[in-house]
Parts: structure tokens; sequence; C-alpha cells
């Protein structure tokens, strides 16, 4: 049984993870905001994302749940939750913890994963997606559940937001590529959490050599520090055939909130299908997203911004995961490896133009 619209005075919002999948809830936020501008709305996130909504004017208080916690916490939480007497319960996760918390919640509604469909898409790759409720991006699929309260989509895409000192701090990092302002900025996040999702080092590489070669532009990787390595391969290889191009490399030195900064310098981002794409959709960055092993229909591709998905076609094992592998199932990795770095410098001119 839903709530009345009417009754819409405490609402919380569960998404306990991850990147993309938050920024993606930021739509949702909006519009919910503007049809109940009095209402509490409370967001359920795990610890390790928390600032990508901490800032959101939209969000009355953000509830951190530890990323490494235990079922004890899940019961003290639930516990928490059932003292602030929420109408209504917005379940964008749907995980067995999500559901666990929603236990005894009067008024509860839950994203459409349109899971029947993806199973069968990856194991059969029978596309039925028209037959459950098509395959629209996640933004618009966490819009679903509301639909009945007068929720809408107001086409504005993706949002995030961060304080003042945050830009601050990145005016002292791009000082190596601000010596001119009109100069163009090709962001590049060439890593995923997952290994079977990352177009190859030497694509990226090449890529940015061209583009660099063809316009006067210059070059910044993201990453975290775990792709360090990565980034800094194809930063040496950058300033080995290109040393003029001014290249920064911040993989490992930015928080999230602060690399959505930095991606404000930039005049485009050619990035894997993963949370720093979704960063640069909501920044509203032109994107180039290289798409492997996974594929548009599941919903995680870039949102509201000018973007152009580089993939492979006609291969019969694609896709072979709907969040990404270790490595290839097949182990001949053609989804990436048949991507040249010809097609995604093409793909990027399109979108800059002249």
């Amino acid at each position: 049984m839903y709530c009345h619209a009417a009754q819409m005075d405490n609402v919380l919002i569960i998404r306990f993870s991850s990147v993309g999948d938050i920024l993606l809830s930021s739509l949702l936020l909006r519009v919910f905001r503007q049809r109940f501008p009095a209402c509490r709305l409370d967001y359920l996130v795990k610890d390790t994302f928390g600032e990508l909504v901490r800032h959101n004017p939209n969000v009355s208080s953000v509830i951190e749940f530890p990323a490494e916690g235990s079922f004890r916490d899940l019961k003290a939480l639930k516990s928490k939750l059932r003292t602030n007497q929420y109408d209504f319960v917005i379940d964008i996760h749907d995980s067995l913890r999500s559901r666990y918390l929603c236990l005894g919640e009067p008024n509860v509604v839950r994203i459409n994963k349109r899971k029947l469909a993806r199973f069968i898409l990856v194991k059969t790759k029978r596309n039925l997606y028209p037959t459950f409720g098509g395959a629209p991006s996640v933004a618009e699929r966490y819009l679903e559940p509301v639909a009945h309260l007068g929720v809408e989509n107001d086409g504005g895409g993706l949002e995030v937001y961060f304080p003042h000192e945050t830009r601050a701090r990145t005016v002292q990092l791009l000082l190596p590529v601000s010596s001119n302002g009109e100069d163009t900025v090709i962001g590049l996040a060439p890593s995923a959490v997952h290994a079977n999702k990352m177009w190859n080092a030497n694509g990226f590489s090449e890529a940015a050599l061209s583009l660099a070669r063809e316009r006067r532009v210059g070059i910044i990787l993201f990453g975290s520090e775990n792709d360090r390595a990565r980034c800094d391969a194809i930063e040496g290889f950058i300033g080995e055939q290109a040393p003029e191009t001014r290249v920064l490399n911040l993989a490992g030195r930015t928080t999230l909130l602060e690399a959505a900064a930095v991606m404000d310098r930039c005049s485009i981002v050619i990035t894997n299908d993963s949370g720093l794409m979704h960063l640069a959709s909501a920044r509203k960055r032109k994107v180039v997203a290289l798409f492997g092993p996974t594929v548009r229909e599941f919903g995680f591709f870039p949102y509201g911004t000018e973007s152009t998905v580089v993939e492979t076609h006609g291969l019969s094992c694609r896709p072979c995961t709907h969040i990404g592998l270790p490595q290839c199932p097949k182990g001949h990795f053609r989804c990436m490896n048949d991507l040249t770095p010809a097609r995604v410098v093409a793909a990027a001119n399109d979108l800059l133009g002249n």
C-alpha cells in the first residue's frame, strides 16, 4: 500500500553504492525535491561514497553505513531508521541488506532492475528488454517507483555538488594546464573497477597522442591510487612522443569531488564504462565512453550530456556481464581490443567540432 502524496513529510532513499549508481540517483533527488519541496529527504549510503551526496541541497540528511559494516551494524541501523518513522522509503538498491532494512516499514517502493531481461541478455544474448519495460537509463528507472506520486523527469540530467574549498584546491592542481585559458583540455579516465571493462593503456595513449598532435590540447589523467601505474604509463608515452603536450597526472591525488571540480576544465572526457564516466556526465562534460563487455541496455550509459558510446558490434559473446569481470571469459578480449584509437579520435573530434 503506497503512501498518499499528502503524507510525504519524512522520506528515505536507500542506495549503498557505488559511484555511478549514486550519481545516477541525483536526478531522482532533484525532481523529488521539486515535487515535495517541504519534505525531509534523507539518503542512506555507505560511508565510502557519502561525499557524493553530502553537499547536495536536495538532501536533508545523509545516513552513512560503514563500508565493512557487520550484521550487528545493520541491526543497529534498522533500529535507528525505525525511530525516524519514515512515511515513505524508496529502495533504489534492492539488495538483501536494503530489503532487511525495509522490513516493517509501512510504505516501500523499489526500482525495477529488469533482472530477468538482464540475465537472459547476458546468458543467451536475446534482448527481451522491450518486453520488460524497455531499457532507459538507470537514472530514469529510479523515477519509475515514484511516478504515481507525480514525480517527473525535468530533463536536467545528473549533478554533483562540492564545497567552495574543493574548487579552491583544484585551482592549484590545474596550474600545469592553465597557462592559456583558451586551450582545449582532454580528460582521460583509463581505468575501471573491473579489468575487463578497461580499454588497453596503449589505446588511450595513442588516441591522446593523436589528439595532441591534431589540436593544441592539454591532457588530464584521472584515477585512484590503484590506477597510478596505468596513468603513469600513459603520461610517459605522451611525454616521450609529444614532449610539448602538457600532461597533468592526477591518479591518486584527488578525492572524487576534487576530480569533479577538475573535470570542469575539460572540454571532453574519454573514459571506460566506469564511475568517472558518470562523474563527467554529472558535470555536463562531453563524453566518449568505451563499452566492451557491457551494453547500453543495462542502463549505465552516459546520461544527460553530449556523448558517444564507442563499442564493438557483432560479437556473439557480448555482453558477458552487467558489472564487469576480472578477465575476458573467452580469453580474446575482442570487445575492447578491437576498438581502435582512430575510432576513439573520430568520436572525440565529432563532439569537439572545429
